[in-house]
């Protein structure tokens, strides 16, 4: 009985013991035996080596650990942000089977998998413009695992953007997103940055990336027209919020072509960029203001203050100066009447700076016309323009002179900037002539019909800076014995104001006549007041012991008659005239002549007598003419300014 019971069936079926499986797994060779233990143990090895190594290659199956597997959450609140969380979890069947499929996608290509290698992508990805939202915000996952990523993926729009990486649905180690402003193209520009707020303006766009997560070997291009760009990324290996910085990362920080925003050497070289022309901005404003102020400002009411900043150039640093102004050189002592500049009450002159000089006067003719105060001024302007030139071998005086006195004009050029700074000499405006008397011999005469003979030189100039005065003061003018002429007749007598007006109305009629308003700009520089001290310049009057400005107005001067009729003028004419009124201002600076530093080397006469031979009429350079430019520089950019505001 008991034996019988061994072979009865347990539910209609056989004990296992009866199968014999043994047989199953017998072999009937040792050879054939050892090849299949050695076969598994080969399968195993390599599958666990695959498994637990991954591989270096992103487009491997094997690039990161078959049995881990990261998924990414979105979520859209109720305000408009979007949130992106990740999970990770282990041994999961889906993850096996997504990872296994992966594998044989590997070993075994298709054509589906070469598509996905090279697909357009239409849906957000990490590194894809969000036109839903002009921000984002980003939750940082836990724990970021290292995924497939899909290579060489481009993105096309009707604005030449391009974007590497993968589908939203795969989780990326430096997942980015980028905002921007929905209205605002995206224009050839991709950039990798840190966490910041969007950018608004044209052509920007604002790159959040994840804190957890550093970028390394990763680099973006910007291909004009072409709308791809590719991407070599070493992936990190980094568990809960730990990173593995790589020993380069420095020099793999990502790099940016074109004006996106971001961080790293490319954004900022954009910072500075972008600070730098805030600045001008800034600058060209504060420009523009002190324009506008000085539009309806008296520059010629105001004070002379002292200010170190000043002179617009080194004492002895311009050769060009003429010994007659050179005081430094033909050492003066004192030099703080240099320190001085011209402070209107009601507004501030800005500096005379002469590199944007020379930019306002490119490809144009300035001109001085006048007498040997023009000249004085003439000289400073040339000095403060040239010593602004780094290359100062560029300018040059056009017929190769050096000395400034004893011709009829001179042109400075300033070859980079193709224009020409001159002077003509005219110390009355009107020519003077050459008669003959009853007796045959020749006499000067002063026509006050006639324009200079150099006029013709100039009247197509684009600036032109007259003046006249002090050769209206010496004895001869001042008497007007037989002197002054109209046609063929020549006064008897006549009174000098008389025969200034006749002449400055002869001016004034030329200029109407040849200067074209449109292209000519007009100014007329004042009288130039002069400071001898018991007596005149050629009867002993002296300014050397002066060492400081006048201030008390109650020792100025009275204005000159010969400028009201100037004024007079004025206002007869078609032609606008701007007025440089320095008479106020030069009367306050009894220190600023040469003096008896107006020359190094004295004749055997004027060692025995040095003081009765002083300069008190012109000006040491730097000085006082330094200022007449700077309000010359100002009407400059006053006339720039009124003519852009009526293209406008």
């Amino acid at each position: 009985m008991a034996d019988s019971t061994k072979y009865i069936p347990i539910n209609e079926r056989t004990l296992v013991s009866d199968l014999k499986l043994k047989n199953v797994f017998s072999f009937r060779t040792k050879k054939t035996r050892a090849f299949a233990y050695v076969f598994i143990a080969i399968f195993v090895a390599v599958t666990f080596f695959l498994a637990f190594n991954p591989s270096p290659d992103p487009s491997s199956p094997w690039f990161s650990s078959i049995f881990t597997s990261t998924s990414i959450s979105t979520s859209i609140k109720a305000n408009g942000t979007t949130t992106t969380s990740s999970s990770s979890s282990s041994g999961a069947y889906g993850s096996a089977g997504s990872q296994f499929s992966s594998i044989y996608s590997y070993f075994f290509p298709s054509n589906s998998s070469e598509a996905l290698q090279n697909s357009t992508v239409s849906s957000p990805s990490s590194n894809a413009t969000d036109s839903r939202s002009p921000t984002m915000n980003l939750e940082t996952p836990n724990v970021i695992k290292d995924p497939p990523i899909v290579q060489n993926q481009t993105k096309s729009n009707d604005s030449n953007q391009t974007m590497i990486g993968s589908p939203l649905s795969q989780p990326v180690s430096n997942q980015t997103t980028i905002g921007s402003p929905p209205p605002q193209p995206y224009s050839d520009q991709i950039a990798t940055g840190s966490k910041s707020s969007p950018q608004h303006g044209s052509n920007k766009t604002t790159i959040v990336n994840l804190p957890s997560q550093p970028v390394t070997n990763q680099t973006t291009k910007t291909v004009s027209n072409s709308a791809s760009e590719s991407q070599n990324s070493i992936p990190n290996n980094a568990t809960e919020n730990r990173m593995k910085t790589s020993p380069n990362s420095e020099k793999s920080l990502p790099t940016s072509s074109g004006n996106g925003a971001g961080s790293g050497p490319g954004q900022r070289i954009e910072d500075k960029i972008t600070t730098k022309n805030v600045t001008s901005l800034g600058k060209k404003q504060g420009i523009d203001d002190l324009v506008k102020k000085l539009v309806n400002c008296n520059l010629f009411d105001g004070d002379w203050v002292r200010d170190d900043s000043y002179p617009l150039y080194k004492p002895g640093s311009c050769s060009l100066i003429d010994e007659q102004f050179n005081c430094f050189s033909n050492g003066r002592p004192d030099l703080g009447f240099q320190n001085y500049k011209w402070k209107p009450n009601g507004c501030s002159l800005p500096r005379l700076d002469g590199s944007k000089m020379l930019k306002l006067l490119k490809g144009k003719r300035l001109v001085f016309v006048g007498d040997s105060l023009n000249r004085n001024m003439w000289e400073s302007l040339v000095c403060i323009l040239r010593n602004s030139l780094k290359d100062q071998t560029k300018v040059y005086e056009a017929s190769g002179r050096h000395h400034f006195r004893s011709e009829a004009s001179y042109s400075f050029v300033f070859k980079d900037y193709d224009c020409t700074v001159e002077f003509f000499v005219a110390p009355f405006l009107v020519q003077e002539w050459v008669i003959k008397d009853k007796n045959g011999t020749q006499k000067e005469t002063l026509r006050l019909d006639l324009i200079s003979s150099s006029a013709d030189q100039y009247k197509t100039a684009d600036v032109v800076v007259f003046n006249t005065g002090h050769w209206w003061t010496h004895d001869k003018t001042s008497k007007g014995e037989d002197y002054y002429q109209e046609g063929s007749h020549v006064y008897k007598e006549l009174n000098v104001l008389e025969a200034f007006r006749k002449a400055m109305t002869t001016w004034g009629n030329w200029v109407d006549a040849n200067m074209n308003p449109k292209k000519t700009s007009v100014f007329f520089r004042g009288y130039s007041a002069s400071h001898f001290s018991g007596g005149q310049w050629n009867s002993g009057g002296a300014c050397d012991h002066e060492s400081e400005p006048i201030k008390n107005t109650t020792y100025l001067t009275p204005y000159p008659d010969k400028m009201i009729v100037l004024e007079k003028v004025f206002k007869g004419m078609k032609n606008r005239v701007s007025y440089l009124n320095i008479t106020r201002l030069t009367d306050f600076r009894k220190d600023g002549h040469p003096s008896v530093y107006r020359k190094k080397h004295y004749t055997a006469e004027e060692i025995k007598s040095p003081l009765h031979y002083q300069d008190c009429s012109h000006w040491c350079l730097p000085g006082v003419p330094d200022a007449w430019n700077e309000i010359l520089y100002a009407q400059l950019l006053v006339k720039q300014y009124q003519n852009q505001q009526q293209k406008l």
